[in-house]
């Protein structure tokens, strides 16, 4: 079974300005092209709904959520040999946000959920986002980490905010959730990072040695409150990242760091619609054995949704 997890619908109500600079790419149209492309034989809808970030009160963007989650729906049933649909959230935004999560995955059978790296400034490792945890875990359905939106000015130029700004805000937000200890309150939870986990793999040496030199690197700063009992690689490979990046040596290095059976095909295709046959091109690239492809190009993911 060949399965792309990493692929974007976006609700037609907010797929246009004011809610983006030009009309977005992420549509069924798009998703069912891409789909028929390279032979999906399914492939995961979701939206990050970046645009809620522009949004002041609780009603009006658990509306957005709603709204979202409801038409992803719609897309899966007028589609249900292709699609498979994860609901949308925001972990620490209060009760109303957990309602229509749990509504989505038991009324609209959502299979997973996608929350941001980070809004509003809030990462997941906050209390607060216990809750939503407690239920994910509880519903026993797979969190998807997908950036979000934070930026600096020196990233208002060449697309910086979404090459660069996005997949960083992913790796420290997956960073904070393991030093934070969300695997020893919730040792069943199912996270999946998207792109490689934004680099995370390559910087998990540095957190190793950040938990395990304590007495030599006192001089950078506290290491407190210690949430954890294993070192920060233990609790990574507990982890689960698709491969949306096209550069396999990069794909290559986190398939060694976390092994075949927590990586997952994904193109992020639409919205960049090309980088579909890129992105499955370079899975023949990154030295797989037969067995370990037919994991990460589908048998993985069918576990994780149940299929």
């Amino acid at each position: 079974m060949l399965i792309d997890w990493h692929v974007h619908i976006n609700d037609p109500k907010f797929s246009r300005p004011p809610w983006w600079i030009t009309p977005v790419p992420m549509t069924v149209e798009n998703a069912l092209a891409a789909h028929a492309l390279i032979g999906l034989d399914r492939t995961v809808i979701s939206n990050a709904v970046h645009y809620i970030r522009h949004m002041e009160t609780v009603k009006e963007t658990v509306a957005a959520i709603e709204s979202s989650n409801r038409y992803l729906a719609h897309c899966r049933d007028q589609h249900p040999d292709k699609f498979v649909t994860m609901a949308t959230c925001v972990p620490g935004g209060g009760d109303e946000f957990l309602k229509e999560l749990e509504r989505a995955v038991k009324n609209d059978d959502a299979r997973a959920v996608i929350i941001n790296s980070s809004h509003k400034g809030q990462y997941p490792d906050a209390d607060v986002a216990r809750p939503f945890f407690k239920l994910v875990t509880d519903l026993n359905i797979p969190v998807f980490i997908h950036p979000g939106d934070a930026t600096t000015p020196a990233m208002a130029d060449y697309r910086l905010a979404s090459s660069i700004g996005r997949p960083a805000d992913n790796c420290l937000s997956l960073a904070r959730l393991i030093v934070r200890g969300i695997f020893e309150q919730f040792p069943t939870l199912k996270l999946v990072g998207s792109h490689l986990g934004g680099g995370i793999c390559e910087v998990i040496g540095r957190m190793d040695y950040a938990y395990e030199l304590l007495d030599f690197s006192v001089f950078l700063g506290p290491y407190e409150p210690m949430l954890i009992k294993h070192s920060p690689s233990h609790y990574l490979k507990m982890m689960y990242f698709d491969s949306a990046c096209y550069a396999p040596p990069a794909a290559e290095c986190c398939l060694k760091t976390i092994g075949e059976d927590h990586f997952l095909f994904g193109t992020d295709s639409p919205p960049m619609v090309p980088l579909k046959k890129k992105g499955f091109d370079m899975m023949s690239q990154i030295g797989m054995t037969p067995a370990q492809y037919a994991k990460v190009m589908g048998a993985n993911a069918a576990k994780l949704l149940k299929l």
